[in-house]
């Protein structure tokens, strides 16, 4: 449009400058009127010609570059060629993401506050002993049908029965210590996989510029990017695929080592609680108060 505006333009141009005037058209006569004009006419439609002929050159142009761009589209790839490219330490890369899943879920599962200190449970037995309900079997027995880490404190602190506080809470400490330990378990393995992936992941990015060197050393690279392609991407898949493993499992290794450390501190109060209920002192302060108990009635 452009084109055919400024062809339109010339063309009036030169019909205005190309016109003879009044006086002019006068002195001349008629002859030399009729072949100005003519001369103005065939200037104009070689003009115009020209125009035409430019416009569709380039309209032509533009048919002959599309099928061009048309003919060589972008290349894509799907993951799993991703995946295949990325060569051989993917596989180890997914077993660790795989062993991370299982052990993420199976410490979902333990560490449930419900499974490690049973609300029902806890508040019965210490109810219990309160009311004086309890002795030392009964109480052993009641925490050998209720299995729970909590338990097992409760069970190595009953066994201290009527012994002094100083035994009572160092059973304690004990028996929580292991169940401690046994809170803590796999969490070494989660721990394992946040540290050996980006490190498989760095080996995976070594291995693929070495590959990639060994194609600038063995053939003419110059002019042909294609030939390390393949290494850099090795490279870059296996980097990426180790972080992608490490990062989640650090963010669930810290996640789990802050609720054991919390159930740990609960199970230390309770323990506390059981120790002011039957340690020597505790039994020796319920005396008077039983006896008084009895005099009244």
């Amino acid at each position: 449009m452009r084109n055919n505006w400024f062809i339109m333009r010339n063309l009036g141009m030169m019909c205005f400058f190309l016109s003879p005037s009044r006086d002019a058209t006068r002195r001349r006569g008629p002859k030399n009127k009729s072949r100005i004009r003519r001369h103005a006419i065939e200037s104009a439609l070689a003009f115009v010609v020209t125009g035409v002929t430019t416009s569709l050159a380039r309209a032509e142009a533009v048919q002959n570059v599309s099928p061009v761009t048309t003919e060589n589209p972008i290349p894509t790839r799907s993951l799993w060629d991703m995946l295949v490219a990325g060569g051989p330490l993917l596989i180890p890369i997914a077993i660790a993401s795989f062993v991370l899943f299982v052990f993420v879920f199976e410490r979902f599962v333990s560490l449930r506050r419900g499974c490690v200190i049973p609300g029902p449970f806890v508040r019965r037995f210490l109810q219990q002993l309160r009311d004086g309900e309890l002795d030392r079997d009964e109480a052993l027995t009641l925490c050998a049908e209720n299995p729970s880490h909590t338990s097992s404190v409760f069970a190595a602190a009953v066994k201290k029965w009527g012994r002094p506080a100083v035994e009572v809470e160092q059973a304690i400490l004990d028996s929580g210590e292991r169940a401690a330990n046994r809170l803590r378990r796999y969490l070494r393995v989660i721990n394992g996989v946040a540290t050996i992936s980006p490190l498989l992941g760095l080996l995976g990015t070594v291995w693929g510029m070495m590959q990639a060197f060994n194609s600038i050393a063995t053939a003419d690279a110059m002019g042909r990017p294609e030939l390390l392609a393949a290494g850099i991407s090795s490279a870059l898949l296996t980097t990426a695929a180790g972080l992608f493993v490490a990062i989640p499992a650090l963010v669930f290794y810290l996640f789990f080592v802050g609720r054991v450390d919390r159930l740990i501190i609960d199970i230390d109060a309770l323990g506390q609680d059981l120790v002011g209920l039957i340690s020597a002192e505790a039994i020796q302060e319920q005396k008077p108060t039983k006896t008084t108990k009895k005099k009244a009635a």
